[in-house]
């Protein structure tokens, strides 16, 4: 089985090399697949230099936050998964990412009035939107034998919905230029990146990432049950905290620089359990690779499908994740119902 689940690591590591240089290569204009090798000699020896500065300040941005993004989005479904003992826990259906927008473009909207401009600002509400909204809902569905499905789906819903109508709100007061932002943000997209914007949400995302792996034999203890976990030496209370923590920031990372982006956490830690089985130690960073690789993809795909013209990259997540999820509801009740 180890022999196997290394496999299928350097399948995840095949697919981000694979879904790179489809992104990379191709695009509305400039479309080449020796783009990415461009500093390979003998390649592209006539390289220009737009398509040097298409390739460097365009397309290397937009792959770099795809692969962070899809990784620790990803990651964040494994730990909270895990943590909750419950296969329906992601961050977006249970309302973390949009507890992260509401914040975040709260201070789109209002924060040039009071003063609260730039990424830090942004990047900040989001974290605390997140870090408000896991809390909030782990306290509403917990109960001593573990998180309940059905309240956390119930208070993801009623979660949501409440920063639906936030939003609402904050688009009728927002001015022209905000609510295209907005728009944007809500959707989700990797269209924005650029090397200026990166380094905030890099810290946040990479410090989660870094943090949850470290933890990951600890989390791996969950799986038994918080009882036995205790009996193996682990600080339940403590361990739980951090990985709310550092989900939150993680997921505020992510959201402050691409907007809600659905179903990535509930969909790719399911397609790696089935592959490397639910041990934590493997599926962990099996996860993180398969969700950066099809991030990844999906990406290039939100840019071909419709050229020259992008789809929100949104708008494809959760039309593959909405009938998975629906699966996974009915593979739950002929479980509860056998």
């Amino acid at each position: 089985m180890p022999l196997e689940r290394r496999y299928w690591l350097l399948v995840g590591v095949m697919g981000i090399a694979v879904s790179s240089v489809l992104l990379l290569s191709s695009g509305p204009v400039m479309s080449d697949w020796r783009l990415p090798f461009i500093w390979l000699p003998g390649v592209l020896s006539e390289a220009t230099d737009i398509q040097k500065t298409v390739l460097i300040d365009i397309r290397l941005p937009r792959l770099v936050l795809g692969l962070m993004v899809g990784a620790v989005l990803a990651q964040s479904g494994t730990a909270m998964q895990t943590l909750c003992r419950n296969p329906l826990a992601d961050p977006g259906l249970i309302g973390i990412s949009g507890g992260a927008a509401v914040f975040a473009l709260a201070v789109i909207a209002l924060g040039p009035e009071f003063g609260l401009q730039g990424q830090l600002w942004v990047s900040g509400a989001a974290f605390t939107g997140a870090l408000l909204t896991t809390f909030v809902v782990y306290h509403l569905a917990g109960g001593r034998s573990g998180v309940h499905v059905a309240t956390l789906l119930l208070a993801g819903v009623a979660i949501n919905a409440l920063a639906g109508s936030i939003l609402g709100l904050l688009s009728y007061y927002a001015n022209d230029d905000a609510l295209r932002l907005m728009s944007f943000w809500q959707m989700g997209s990797l269209a924005g990146a650029d090397w200026q914007q990166l380094p905030l949400g890099f810290l946040f995302m990479g410090v989660s990432c870094v943090a949850l792996f470290i933890h990951r034999r600890a989390i791996n203890t969950l799986l038994l049950g918080e009882r036995q976990a205790r009996y193996l030496g682990v600080n339940v209370g403590t361990l739980k905290r951090r990985i709310i923590f550092f989900v939150a920031l993680g997921v505020g990372g992510a959201v402050a620089l691409t907007g809600m982006i659905g179903f990535i956490g509930l969909i790719i830690p399911h397609i790696a359990r089935m592959l490397v089985g639910a041990n934590v130690r493997w599926l962990m960073p099996v996860s993180m690779l398969f969700g950066a690789a099809i991030l990844v993809l999906t990406d290039w795909l939100a840019k071909t499908l419709v050229a020259p013209a992008e789809l929100p990259i949104g708008i494809i997540t959760a039309a593959i994740g909405a009938p998975f999820f629906i699966y996974l509801l009915m593979k739950q009740r002929r479980r509860f119902y056998a």
